[in-house]
This record gives C-alpha cells, structure tokens and sequence, in this order.
C-alpha cells in the first residue's frame, strides 16, 4: 500500500488477489485494485466503507483531484474505495496486447466471459471484508456500476448497508435485442433536439458524412467512416454533450490545394472520440453484459438497427433527409476500423455467439429485498431506456427512486454533492420531495 495526499483528502492505493473464476478459487487469480479515499481531517477515524462502481463497462474508476465533485460530500462520513472492476484501470489489463497470453480466440472469449457484473460482485464480497472486518457497506453505481449493484442485490444482500444507483437500473429480464430496440427511438429523439438546437450541423454532418464515405481517410491506423462518425452521437446522452458535437463539427473542413477536405484537427478528434484504444472491454462484452440464458446476443445492436433505416448514413445521404447519430451500440464494423480492436475481432464474434449465459438477477430475492435503495433515474436517459428502469425499481422491495430532467446520464458527475446529497436522503427516509 501507498498514500499520498491531495487537497482535502488522503488517498490510498490497495490491490488485492481475487479468482479468475471464482468457481475455481483454488485455480489462476488476478489483480484488483482500489484507491481509497479519506477526508484528511478524518483520516484516523472509525468510518463506514462506500465502494464505488464506475459505470462502463470497461471503464476504471474516476481519478479524482482532491475533494471533487461528489467525492467531497461523500468523505465527509465514509471511507471510500474506488474501485477499477476486473480488467479495467490498474487491476489486471483486457486488451489487444494481454488476450492473446489466453491462447486463441476461443480462449479469449472464455477468459472474458469472467468480466460481468456477476464476477465483479463476488470480487467486492471477497474485498470488503478485508477492509470492514465484515461489516457491509453501502455500494454507489453510476451506470454500468448501478447494474452490478442489482446484482449484489440479487446475490449478496448480506454486503450490503445501502446502495445508491445513479443512472443504473437494468431490465431484470430483456434481451439485448429489446435494450436496442428500445433505444433508438430515444437516439433519434435525442438527435432531433441537437438539431433543433444547432440547425447548421445538419448540412455540416452531410458534408462529413459525404466526405468519409467517398475517402475514407486514416488517423493513425484508425479508418474513419460514416458509421463511425455518427457513433459520435454518444455525446448527446450527456449534460454538455449536445454542445461539445457542436465544437466538434464546426471545423471539420479546411481548404487544401485540391478543394475542402477533412482538417487534421477534425479527424484527429474523431479518432480519439471513437477509439477504444483506452477501454476495449467496454467494446468487448457490452452486450454481453445483457445476456441470460441461452438466447446469443448475436450483435444485437446492429441487427436491430435494420429496423431504423433512418439511420442508416447511405440513405441518407442519397436523400435529402439529415443524417442520424447513433448512440451507445457496437457494431462488427468497430472490429475492422479500430486497431485496438482488430485482432480482436473473432472473440467478439464468439462472444456474440455465446449461449451459456447465466441469470443475473433474481427476482424473487429482489421481490423480498430489506437493503435500503435510492436510485436517481434520468427522464429520457439515453443510455438507460426509463421504461425499463422504473418497471425495475417497482420490482425491488423498498426501492426509492428520484426522477428527474434536471440531469442527464451523467448526472453524478455534473451534479456532484446535489445527487448524493438527494440519494442519501431519499435511502434514508429523510425526503419524500
């Protein structure tokens, strides 16, 4: 262990050993690491443990600077433990240059079969008691995290003291096919108000989208293309994102020798905007964070996306209708434009393929359930269809929700102490409002 201080706040590096499968305990293990964080004035006290769950999949947990954002609030009365799930940040690494040690892909997609919610809950129970000395804690996901926290509802009640969701109720029971059937109606929705807003980005995203599909260009060994380029539209499930494509788009074009062509600056920030260079497990299983039983998830997403040919980018443009952004979806074709993801491709497709996935969530636990829950749910969340979240929160005995328009997905984020302020309230039966 190692600490080390930043304004406010002390923080603490843990790594801890834990399964590969934790149906095998006794077999090959990995590495799983946290960062704990205390108020500097509170640092010798006796404190309750909250982990925190980074939405994702895929993403490690925020690297805060000092007392930030909600972290502030929430080291005023627990120790906090920022948690990177298996395979991400600075637990054990999943990407192009650590899978090939599995052996093929037939190994590599085993090996990520271990990388759900299911196995970053049975991490957690075998983390807190080394730092609760068996006491429970209270969980907060954001996302992604707040699906693994349904899950510790469902397997390991006894863990838990609250859990706070932000963001982050799944459908206990849809196939990836019904989240994406689900979501593109609130993409396309979500893109209309983008237009509505900034009316120029319609003839700005036509041209860019033209330009890509006549040439193609390469970015550092990354081809850019339509599809790719309306994959930006997964800014606009947050606060600020609307406005960000805005700046993106409004200098894609410079003048060259041979008439307007793409800048350097534009396809530069495409390319960091669409790589999954800095997390492709989120590229990896992130439809297989849906799958249950044996029905394959067998690119749900892009299957589904036939059934909205208004997005697709060709039409379009042999139209005169404006072309659609997509939003949070993974397509075959990631496989082929981004190095980070290439030699990757067959995996994923097995991954797709798979038919062996075990439920991970069980309903007649969560019918039963005594763990104070709060969940803030987003009005017209992009990411999170609202439907199926609050037909969630209805099925967990006890669960309190806020919902509201006041934030979008990245709520947590953009409103810091506010939603932990409301969630900690609501979990405790302090407000109603």
């Amino acid at each position: 262990m190692s600490s080390y201080r930043q304004p406010g706040i002390v923080f603490t590096d843990r790594r801890f050993t834990v399964p590969l499968d934790h149906g095998d305990p006794g077999g090959e293990t990995i590495e799983i690491f946290g960062r704990e964080a205390v108020a500097s004035d509170r640092a010798a006290d006796q404190l309750p443990w909250l982990v925190y769950l980074e939405g994702g999949p895929g993403f490690g947990a925020r690297r805060f600077v000092g007392a930030e954002a909600w972290l502030g609030r929430a080291v005023r009365e627990f120790r906090v433990l920022l948690l990177d799930q298996r395979g991400t940040g600075l637990s054990t690494p999943v990407n192009r240059q650590t899978l090939p040690a599995r052996g093929g892909p037939s190994a590599q997609a085993d090996h990520l079969a271990h990388f759900r919610s299911d196995s970053i809950v049975r991490d957690c129970e075998l983390i807190r008691p080394q730092l609760t000395d068996g006491a429970p804690w209270t969980v907060l996901g954001q996302s992604f995290g707040g699906f693994c926290a349904v899950r510790y509802l469902s397997a390991a009640p006894e863990g838990l003291e609250a859990v706070l969701i932000t963001g982050g109720l799944p459908s206990l029971d849809a196939h990836a096919d019904d989240v994406y059937r689900a979501a593109y109606p609130r993409i396309e929705r979500k893109v209309a108000a983008h237009y509505a807003r900034y009316p120029q980005d319609v003839a700005r995203a036509r041209a860019i989208a033209a330009y890509l599909a006549e040439h193609r260009p390469d970015s550092a060994g990354h081809t850019l293309t339509p599809e790719g380029f309306q994959s930006l539209g997964i800014m606009l499930g947050g606060g600020s994102g609307s406005h960000q494509l805005h700046y993106l788009l409004e200098n894609a074009f410079v003048e060259g020798p041979h008439g307007a062509e793409l800048s350097d600056a534009f396809q530069e920030a495409m390319r960091t905007a669409t790589s999954f260079a800095g997390h492709p497990l989120y590229a990896l299983v992130h439809e297989a964070i849906y799958g249950q039983g044996a029905q394959p998830t067998d690119w749900a997403a892009e299957r589904v996306r036939a059934e909205f040919p208004q997005f697709d980018a060709a039409t379009a443009l042999a139209g005169e209708g404006p072309v659609l952004f997509t939003g949070e979806s993974i397509h075959p074709w990631h496989f082929e434009v981004d190095p980070a993801l290439r030699p990757l491709r067959e995996t994923a497709e097995l991954l797709a393929a798979r038919t062996d996935w075990p439920a991970l969530y069980d309903a007649e636990r969560l019918a039963a359930n005594e763990v104070p829950v709060a969940a803030a749910v987003y009005h017209d969340d992009m990411y999170v269809d609202t439907g199926h979240a609050l037909r969630t929160a209805s099925s967990i005995h006890g669960l309190r929700t806020w919902v509201t328009s006041e934030y979008e997905h990245d709520g947590l984020r953009a409103g810091g102490s506010h939603v932990l302020d409301r969630l900690l309230a609501l979990v405790r039966g302090e407000s109603d409002r």
